[in-house]
């Protein structure tokens, strides 16, 4: 269980999260280096596609250095707040991102509450610095500014900064650093969530979050084990 990390990334509207769960996706190797990949790879509805923000939560996971990161994906539209309400039940940490001009905006503001209020400690990422007009410095006293109004605890003040360019497929710990991938980022969620807790008792009990359907499967249910296990047969 120690190799493992159970995040949702969260966001306003269009400030970049599926872009950068995208990239994630295409860093870690879960795709073939000749494979196509269609942009949005987690927005699988057609209204998602056609709007390009997402509606639902979507799950997936991957590996990256001996870890298991399983991501959630959330709406970060107003009108489908429902959803990020119910994955916050789901994760041990959240990917908080930002857009590096505008700031926190409303959306983030709810998000931001349901993860604090889940004790959840979030990793800050300030995305699309690469923007001309982007003002990271002052959007990181803006985020902190807002964690301080919502009445954050003393450590989840402590949260940790990342600083990206999803479009462009990179990450930096500092602004100075030379940004080449997303390694920084990959770094700080191994760092930073900790580890799912699950109870000793042998029934097994699961937290059901999603259901799925595949053709070669039949109905999926998706969710969190909190106790017991489980196996095939």
């Amino acid at each position: 269980m120690d190799k493992i990390r159970n995040i949702a990334i969260i966001a306003h509207v269009d400030h970049g999260k599926t872009t950068l769960v995208d990239q994630l996706l295409r860093q870690s190797g879960t795709f073939r280096s000749n494979q196509k990949i269609e942009e949005r790879v987690m927005d699988s509805m057609d209204l998602e596609r056609e709007k390009g923000i997402t509606i639902r939560a979507k799950n997936a996971a991957f590996q990256w250095n001996g870890y298991r990161i399983n991501i959630v994906d959330t709406p970060g539209h107003a009108d489908f707040g429902g959803e990020v309400e119910r994955i916050m039940k789901m994760v041990d940490g959240v990917l908080l991102v930002v857009d590096a001009h505008d700031g926190p905006q409303a959306q983030t503001r709810f998000v931001l509450r349901k993860a604090l209020e889940n004790k959840l400690k979030p990793v800050v990422v300030i995305n699309k610095i690469d923007r001309e007009n982007a003002r990271p410095h002052r959007v990181v006293d803006m985020v902190f500014d807002l964690f301080v109004e919502l009445k954050a605890t003393d450590d989840q003040l402590d949260f940790p900064i990342v600083y990206a360019s999803a479009k462009n497929g990179y990450a930096m710990r500092e602004l100075h650093d030379n940004g080449d991938d997303m390694k920084p980022l990959f770094e700080a969620i191994v760092r930073h969530v900790p580890p799912p807790k699950v109870s000793t008792e042998p029934f097994f009990q699961m937290l059901v979050s999603n259901l799925d359907y595949s053709d070669y499967l039949g109905r999926i249910a998706l969710g969190r084990i909190v106790s017991g296990r489980v196996a095939v047969g």
